[in-house]
């Protein structure tokens, strides 16, 4: 991982409350999918990479199973454990995924929500592999929102105001986006089968939140390159958006694409 990337991976920890706020869970629908694909229940082990504070991982602990819970950061390790303590079989271990030890064909489920992208994809993979027992599955899913196309020119508002700071803090050029597909899932899922992974599978799941102007510069303040912006432009840039909101009917819709990847160890 670069030092840039180190570095924004280190700034959830920072923000820690307000991700356990403002960051959502994900459907029921996607837990489903998992538990059809590979049935966990009191006998099974788990590990959780990347926990946060556990917007992922409360469906995982109410079947009884064993978890496990990577986290980097401290104050979101400590956060878990304060919000689990009631679940005797679940324990944190505050690392990197890549750097903690762990036992090798001991673990039914490996699991990472919104958080694989941080481990190397060479290291990540591999350990997976190593610590699942032969049959064992990897569930790879992420939340990947949008803002809706139901008011443009909101959208088209926001972009400028992207423009004007975000763009520049990062020196990238303006342009349109390119929002997350069912073909990018498809890669995603196939990138396992370098690594000795079969029985791959992927799914889609969709939703809409809607969120007042605080609100969601309150979620802004949780993605990692939103937090790393210098305070004072952070700031301006946040206000600017809650301005535009403001004037477009106080609510801006967002619409979440959640990609579901699964393989399995043979």
């Amino acid at each position: 991982m670069s030092d840039n990337r180190k570095e924004l991976g280190s700034t959830f920890d920072t923000a820690a409350s307000l991700y356990n706020k403002m960051r959502p869970g994900y459907v029921d629908e996607l837990y489903k999918a998992i538990f059809d694909y590979i049935s966990i229940d009191e006998q099974s082990r788990v590990v959780e990479v990347g926990s946060g504070t556990g917007q992922a991982t409360l469906p995982i602990l109410k079947t009884g199973c064993e978890l496990t819970a990577v986290e980097y950061g401290e104050n979101l390790s400590s956060m878990l454990k304060e919000r689990y303590k009631e679940y005797d079989r679940f324990n944190v271990i505050t690392g990197k995924f890549e750097d903690v030890d762990l036992e090798e064909n001991a673990y039914d489920l490996v699991f990472s929500a919104t958080a694989f992208h941080w481990v190397p994809e060479d290291i990540g993979y591999p350990k997976v592999y190593s610590i699942l027992k032969p049959g064992g599955a990897f569930a790879r899913f992420a939340n990947r929102p949008r803002i809706s196309g139901d008011d443009p020119e909101l959208a088209q508002e926001i972009d400028v105001i992207y423009n004007d700071y975000y763009n520049k803090h990062y020196g990238v050029k303006s342009g349109a986006k390119k929002w997350f597909t069912e073909e990018d899932a498809r890669e995603i899922s196939l990138i396992p089968t370098k690594y000795g992974f079969t029985d791959i599978r992927y799914h889609m799941f969709y939703r809409t939140r809607v969120f007042t102007a605080k609100e969601y510069t309150d979620l802004l303040g949780t993605y990692s390159d939103h937090i790393a912006i210098e305070e004072s432009i952070r700031r301006a840039f946040f206000a600017k958006i809650e301005e535009a909101i403001l004037r477009h009917g106080g609510t801006i819709s967002l619409k979440d694409t959640m990609d579901l990847e699964l393989a399995r160890k043979e």
